[in-house]
């Protein structure tokens, strides 16, 4: 047979007779990769083994942690975030980020720098809307410094290094009060700068939601949120507000009353029972409670 006649893939032996060699499929004995109907290939690793992509509880991983503005119903923040320190160390574990507006970046913070000291600053709160009743006009009584008291006390339950512990782990919602924009600070030259921030609040975005991951919700105003009251029996109508949802009701519009004016220790002392109680159903409906 001439040479031009032999098949490929065939070697002629002394004899002049062709000896096949085997044929070997091209992705392996197993043959090529199956795609399922309207699914695209993905890339391969150098050893030719499909690239995976992140598992889904690899993704779940980044979890951030959001408190709402919300003025003196932080007393609320306080009692969700003792919660989550006693019984939701495995949540927190996986937070990445934690962030917040006026009194809702106090909580953050101090759940970030020093959990411990959650109920120090739940006396001082007490104390601090004590001592804001008696002005005649609350907080913005004149000659009364808001700002100058709420440093001292936070001094005392700060660490000196909270601003280097909040470093890119702490978002801050603040408002240029000129331009009214909005951002989130991540950096802070100081625990003086720190506090600082609390107090420019979150005016048009009240409770910030990162890019990145899940953004767990905390807010003492009932509404499309994680953690937060749950009313009944109203028309489940919702009104946007510093782009957080609240639902339309009486007790919401009484909430908003207490976060300008403090309300009695007593009716602060359920409200942190609250938060403590709402951020329990929470964990234990998630599977994080332990």
């Amino acid at each position: 047979m001439p040479a031009e006649q032999v098949e490929r893939g065939a070697e002629e032996q002394p004899g002049g007779r062709p000896q096949r060699r085997p044929w070997t499929p091209p992705f392996g004995p197993a043959g090529p990769p199956l795609k399922g109907k309207g699914e695209k290939r993905g890339k391969t690793t150098s050893g030719g083994q499909p690239r995976r992509g992140p598992s889904t509880s690899a993704r779940m991983k980044h979890i951030n942690l959001s408190f709402a503005a919300c003025g003196f119903l932080g007393i609320y923040h306080l009692g969700a975030a003792s919660a989550l320190y006693r019984h939701g160390r495995k949540l927190l574990k996986d937070v990445k980020a934690f962030a917040g507006a006026s009194a809702g970046s106090l909580v953050a913070t101090v759940l970030l720098t020093a959990p411990e000291r959650i109920e120090e600053c739940n006396e001082f709160t007490y104390k601090f809307a004590e001592e804001i009743r008696r002005q005649s006009f609350g907080a913005l009584t004149p000659g009364y410094d808001f700002m100058a008291r709420l440093r001292s006390g936070m001094d005392l339950i700060l660490p000196a290094n909270a601003h280097e512990l909040a470093h890119n782990r702490l978002h801050v919602s603040i408002t240029n009060t000129k331009t009214r924009q909005n951002y989130l600070v991540s950096k802070f030259s100081s625990r003086e700068d720190l506090i600082k921030k609390w107090v420019d609040g979150g005016l048009t975005n009240s409770l910030p939601i990162l890019p990145v991951g899940r953004t767990v919700t905390v807010s003492p105003f009932s509404g499309r949120l994680d953690i937060s009251p749950q009313d009944k029996g109203q028309l489940n109508v919702y009104v946007n507000v510093a782009k957080q949802d609240m639902m339309l009701s009486v007790a919401n519009l009484v909430r908003l009353n207490q976060a300008l004016f403090p309300p009695s220790k007593r009716k602060m002392e359920s409200l942190y029972q609250h938060g403590f109680g709402d951020a329990i159903k929470f964990l234990l409906k998630e599977n994080w409670f332990e």
